[in-house]
């Protein structure tokens, strides 16, 4: 089932948007997700996220990183 997703945007990303997805004949948030889409799948693989994401362990060490993170906990490592 799809949601709807408020998105600011200025004029300018706005006008390239639009005239990039008339020119394409799409509608203007079909061509905001395909782009979306496009953009991410450079940086994820499908697999390798459910593989990520269905390990509780690493997603819990992964959580207590950002945690830890956030409250500047740790050290650096050269």
């Amino acid at each position: 089932m799809s949601k709807t997703v408020t998105l600011r945007l200025d004029d300018a990303t706005y006008a390239f948007f639009r005239d990039w997805a008339q020119a394409d004949n799409r509608t203007l948030s079909n061509m905001i997700e395909t782009a979306a889409k496009r953009h991410l799948e450079r940086f994820v693989d499908p697999k390798e996220e459910r593989e990520i994401l269905g390990d509780a362990a690493l997603m819990r060490r992964l959580r207590k990183g950002t945690r830890d993170a956030k409250l500047r906990r740790g050290r650096w490592v050269d």
